[in-house]
Order: C-alpha cells, then structure tokens, then sequence
C-alpha cells in the first residue's frame, strides 16, 4: 500500500509541474501569452487525487477495525485485572488470619499487591494510548472525508496543496501503524505478566493451603505431645533417639517425642524400619516448603514433621554430640529410581558453626564422596546471612539457594530449590536444585530425599 501510495504522488508531482503556466514569447517578441494544461490531464490528476482518497479511505476503515479488535483485548484485560484485584484482596483476608503460622506468606503478598498495581498502571497506560489513536483516526477520517468531497473543478489551484495533504496524511498513517503496533507488543507483555501473576496465585493458594493443614494437625501435635508428658512422667523415662523407642517396642513410623542425653525435649518423625529407629532430620518430597531460610530458621528447625522439614542444627547437635552416630541419606529421581548411603558422623555446637565431620574410615564408595570428602576434619555450615563455605569469592548458599555444609558449591546440597519435573533449562538453575553429585550429578534436580539419624548400635543390630 505504501508503494502504491508512492508511486502515485510522484506521478501526481510530475503531472502537476506539467500542468504550471508558463509564458511564452510572440514572434513579435513584446507580446506574452499563458498557456495551461490540457483539461484531459487535468481530469487525470483529479481521477489519481479520487483514487488516492478512495486508499486512504480504504486504509483508515481498516484500521478501525484494528482498533475495534484493541479495544475488546483491553476490555478483556481490564476484566483480568479486576479480578486479580478482587482475588489479590481475599488472598490478604486469608493470609492476615494465618499471619501467626504463615509470616512468610506476607512478603509473597506485598510482591502480589505490587505486581497487581503495575499492570492497573500499564492497563491505564493503554487505554489513554488508545484514546489518543481513536481521535487520530477521526481526523484523518475527517481529512479524508473532505478530499472525497471534492470534485474535478478543484484542480489547478489545489492541486499542489491535495498533494501537500497526501503526503501528510501518507506520514500519519505510517505513525499510527508504528503507534499501533507498539501498543500490540505492550498488551502482548502484559498478558506474559498476567500468566506469571496467575502461577504465582496458585503457588500462594497452596502455600496457604498447606497453613491451614497445618493449623489443622495442631490439635493432633499437641495430643502426641501431651501423650510424649506422660511418656516421661512414667517409670520407664522418656526415649533419647528412635531408636530406644524401637527397643522398647514402637515400631509404627510417625511423630514422638524424645529428650537426648543433657538435652531439652523435642518432637521428631520417627521412621521405624526392619533394623531399627532412625531419627529423622531432614526431608524433601514435594516443594511445599521453603527451604531458602535464613541462620535463625536453620538453627531452629521448620516445616513440617508430617511432611517437608528441617529438624534444626540445634536438635542435630543434641543427638550426636553424645556418642558415635550414623547418618543416612535415601534419595530418588524422577524414573523414581531410589538410592541410599550411611556414614558415621556428628555435628558440632554454635562454636563450631554446626560442623558437620565425617569419619573418613567409615565410607568406602564413591556415592558417600559428595558429602564425606570435605568434611573429614569439620565442615561449617553456612546460609545465605551466614558465609561460611570454602568459596573464597562466593556465598554458596546465596548462589545456590538454601543451607547446606557447603566446601566449593559442587558437590552437594540437598536443601536446594525444588524443582519439579521437567527441571528448568538454563544451566545456572538447575544447579540451584536439590541435588547429589555423586549419584545423578550437579544438573539433576532430584524429586525426594531424607536423611535421618540412628546410634552405631544400629549396625551391630542389623549384623
């Protein structure tokens, strides 16, 4: 069309230089005579200038039904935004009743409420933009209304100026198309941002779906625990680790209480197996917990004993620091292929900053090497708030996502970001996930692990 457009002004210039008076000497050489162009090219210049204004017109109801097609994308997306408002607003009512159990919830919420009000501000953005070009298009449709109007008769005198127009007008609808085609890429950017907004409610809905389970197994924690009183109130004493409670005849896996030796009491998720109790510290199985925490949390545990948790450096300290001790670490991947190792190890006190150590004449396979080369002689564990790798120039757990025994980054981290199947495809993520190098290697998310802890009298049991 632009061509076309072109090719008709020029042809219209060269007609109307054509058509110009110009004079011309008698042969008398004192008398002057103006000579004007032949009506017939007159009439031609007029047939191009009708045909010009019929393609503009042609052009302009073209773009109205653009701009028709804009306006029923906007009305959709203010509908979107106002429900996002509305759902925004009872997903605060909710979270400030579950504030006590869900206080990460509220920074999720505060992003929520900012992202929502960005896209309000965008979505005014594109309704003034699309006022703007309505009234645009109304007076180029003016323009072009009134150059239709115009008949053979206004030719000479006109000619230049109507050609003048035409190319103003050919330059209007070349900026309208450009202004239209930005406010397609703007509404195309916020519809991106709207399906990011609608993961990010289902992830909090979840979240919040989790508190109230949680809130709702209260009750039943606080009945375990009143029975773990009088466990301790009897003559036999309260049990120090699972596995006591396996020899005194428990032998159903789920939540107890214990009291380590020179300890406080604390609940933890007892798996009963065929060789005994272990104690379990931490575990991974679907997401529902965040495990990127801060010193504090990991000193004191969270989560959920009856799902995902971290028992708590302290309570890890607390029973192993009496002893020897043996960790073992069950992980599967996504073909649900599963695989286990068993260490001797201990963790230091808050002095110590919870080293992990190893006992180097306990492991005998590669698989143990993620973990047990490093921290033979104590391992220090670190958070993102508490830098305490072997990295000189790095925070792993900052570049990572979550606490670990970190030494150099590589080698393992089994309280990464999870990830469920299939695993991201940027490189720099997937290393962020929960993974054991030795087993399934750097870049392989895996989809469970727990690592519980048991005496060494477990393995004199099982021989």
């Amino acid at each position: 069309m632009r061509t076309t457009l072109t090719a008709i002004t020029l042809c219209l210039t060269a007609l109307i230089a054509a058509g110009f008076p110009f004079e011309r000497k008698a042969q008398s050489g004192k008398e002057k005579r103006v000579q004007y162009a032949a009506w017939d090219d007159v009439n031609v210049i007029a047939h191009g200038l009708l045909q010009l204004g019929q393609g503009l017109k042609e052009h302009v109801d073209k773009t109205k039904a653009q701009m028709k097609d804009l306006s029923g994308k906007l009305k959709a997306l203010n509908g979107t935004v106002g429900d996002l408002g509305r759902e925004s607003h009872r997903l605060r009512a909710e979270g400030e009743a579950l504030r006590l159990r869900a206080g990460g919830l509220e920074e999720r919420e505060g992003r929520l409420l900012n992202v929502t009000a960005e896209l309000r501000e965008r979505a005014e953005e594109a309704r003034q933009e699309h006022r703007a070009a309505g009234e645009r298009v109304s007076r180029l449709e003016e323009k072009v209304d009134g150059l239709l109007l115009r008949g053979p008769a206004d030719t000479n005198a006109n000619a230049v100026r109507n050609s003048s127009e035409s190319r103003v007008i050919q330059t209007m609808l070349e900026g309208q198309n450009k202004r239209i085609d930005d406010l397609l890429e703007r509404i195309q950017l916020q519809q991106e941002k709207l399906d990011k907004q609608n993961m990010r409610i289902r992830s909090l809905q979840s979240q919040i779906q989790h508190t109230k389970e949680v809130a709702k197994s209260a009750k039943a924690e606080a009945m375990i625990q009143s029975i773990g009183m009088e466990q301790q109130d009897s003559p036999n004493g309260i049990a120090s680790n699972c596995h006591e409670l396996f020899v005194k005849g428990e032998t159903s896996s789920g939540v107890y209480t214990i009291e380590p030796l020179s300890g406080k009491a604390f609940q933890v998720y007892c798996e009963m197996t065929a060789e005994g109790g272990w104690t379990v510290i931490q575990k991974r199985q679907d997401g529902s917990v965040d495990f990127d925490q801060l010193w504090q949390a990991y000193q004191k545990g969270f989560g959920n004993l009856n799902g995902e948790f971290w028992l708590g450096l302290e309570n890890i300290h607390a029973l192993t620091k009496d002893g020897d001790h043996v960790l073992k670490v069950q992980f599967s991947d996504w073909k649900d292929e599963s695989e286990s190792v068993a260490m001797p190890f201990s963790v230091g006190a808050e002095d110590t900053k919870y080293a992990l150590h190893i006992q180097p004449a306990g492991t005998t396979g590669n698989l143990e090497s993620s973990l047990a080369t490093d921290a033979t002689s104590g391992l220090p564990f670190s958070t993102r708030d508490h830098d305490n790798d072997h990295k000189s120039d790095g925070n792993c757990a900052k570049h990572l996502s979550g606490g670990w025994w970190f030494s150099n980054c590589g080698h393992s981290n089994l309280n990464g970001r999870y990830f469920q199947s299939p695993p991201p495809k940027q490189r720099h993520q997937r290393k962020q996930g929960v993974f054991w190098k030795s087993w399934r290697g750097r870049y392989y998310p895996l989809k469970t692990t727990t690592m519980m802890v048991a005496p060494g009298a477990i393995k004199k049991n099982k021989a």
